[in-house]
């Protein structure tokens, strides 16, 4: 306080007290929010804003809805992927893998509305296009690669990758804190996907049976966008309803 007194005097003197009190108001807006959310098992996860929306920093882990009713747990390969109903599961059935890559949930489970916190959402295949235009050096927000299913983009996925937990030297720059980690996916197998594959859903309907999804790769700069089957287990992040 007596710093900010000090600042304040010197200030005044020199300005006026109308530049004062329009410093003052500026203030709260230099300040990057930044905060924590908790999920109804108690996880608590860091967040960012990243343009004009607030992301969950972590791959969702919780066991439960929002409502208070329990996700299934699935085990073993054959039964997850004859699922027509909400699942999660943790990457090779080992509940050690979620402290670092969260939960993989199918599609099912983020089509109740109810997998993320209260307040929070699965964001959608728009508000992904959003995330990739802003962060990439070359393709901006609304440039038309973005609508395109494939890789694509410059380096949107190098600049969101985590510096570290990605294998054979494929980390990333983390430019925005949004701190990507490659938590795999799983079908009929998880396929050594964890450390070198990151899969997210959105919550956005392909079809019947799939639904939009995106995956950073290891080894490549750029970001993958397609439809997969709504049976897949992949990483969910949550976005701040508005």
């Amino acid at each position: 306080m007596k710093d900010f007194d000090t600042v304040r005097i010197r200030v005044k003197n020199k300005f006026g007290i109308s530049i004062l009190v329009l410093l003052i108001l500026l203030m709260p807006f230099c300040i990057k929010e930044n905060g924590h959310i908790k999920d109804i098992d108690g996880n608590v996860y860091k967040s960012v804003v990243i343009g004009k929306y607030k992301w969950m920093v972590e791959n969702l882990k919780t066991t439960k809805f929002n409502n208070g009713m329990e996700i299934p747990f699935v085990t073993g390969n054959s039964n997850w992927s004859e699922l027509n109903n909400a699942a999660y599961c943790w990457y090779d059935d080992d509940k050690g893998n979620s402290v670092i890559y969260g939960a993989l949930y199918n599609f099912f489970a983020v089509n109740t509305g109810k997998l993320c916190p209260k307040g929070w959402r699965v964001p959608s295949d728009e508000e992904w296009k959003y995330l990739e235009g802003y962060v990439d050096s070359l393709y901006k927000i609304g440039d038309p690669i973005w609508d395109e299913s494939r890789i694509r983009g410059y380096n949107a996925g190098i600049r969101l990758k985590s510096k570290s937990g990605w294998k054979l030297g494929g980390n990333g720059m983390d430019e925005f804190g949004f701190s990507a980690l490659p938590g795999g996916e799983r079908l009929t197998s998880f396929n050594n996907s964890k450390g070198s594959c990151g899969f997210w859903w959105t919550s956005s309907e392909f079809d019947q049976s799939s639904a939009w999804y995106r995956c950073i790769i290891y080894s490549l700069s750029e970001m993958s966008r397609g439809p997969h089957p709504k049976k897949m287990g992949f990483s969910v992040r949550c976005l701040k309803n508005k």
